[in-house]
């Protein structure tokens, strides 16, 4: 599932290449190995019957799996959370199945999209949100044991 419980727009997320004024483009360095994002998460979609699975892998790729789903995703997102306690996360859908998500939705191979991420202190869960407030986030995201998906 891509969308904020199927009423907002796609959490589908962005991939950016930095770029420096006369310089060509690079791709930013993939998140350190300590990032506390990093790692297999489930979301529980109980209205919608459904539950989705993202593993955000060290190399800056992310595989997601929601209903009949799988996509994979470029991703970057910020060392150090903002004064107001979020990562800034961007990500770019490079491949997809076709198939539909929790939501019935098929998320398209090129969108983009960024979105804001805040720990719970204990770091086995996060919400993901539209800005850095908590009015429109999705979650909790929750840690799951290291398995494949």
């Amino acid at each position: 599932m891509r969308t904020f419980t199927g009423l907002l727009p796609s959490v589908a997320m962005l991939f950016a290449a930095a770029i420096a004024h006369a310089q060509p483009a690079r791709v930013q360095a993939a998140p350190s190995a300590s990032h506390p994002l990093l790692g297999i998460w489930t979301l529980s979609i109980p209205q919608l019957s459904c539950s989705e699975t993202y593993h955000f892998r060290g190399d800056g790729t992310m595989l997601v799996k929601s209903k009949e789903e799988v996509s994979e995703s470029e991703f970057t997102i910020t060392e150090k959370p903002s004064t107001k306690g979020f990562y800034k996360l961007e990500d770019k859908i490079v491949k997809d199945n076709g198939k539909q998500d929790c939501s019935g939705e098929i998320t398209e191979v090129g969108s983009r999209v960024t979105n804001y991420v805040r720990f719970h202190p204990s770091g086995a869960r996060f919400v993901m949100c539209e800005d850095e407030t908590m009015a429109t986030c999705i979650g909790p995201f929750e840690r799951a044991p290291a398995q494949g998906i």
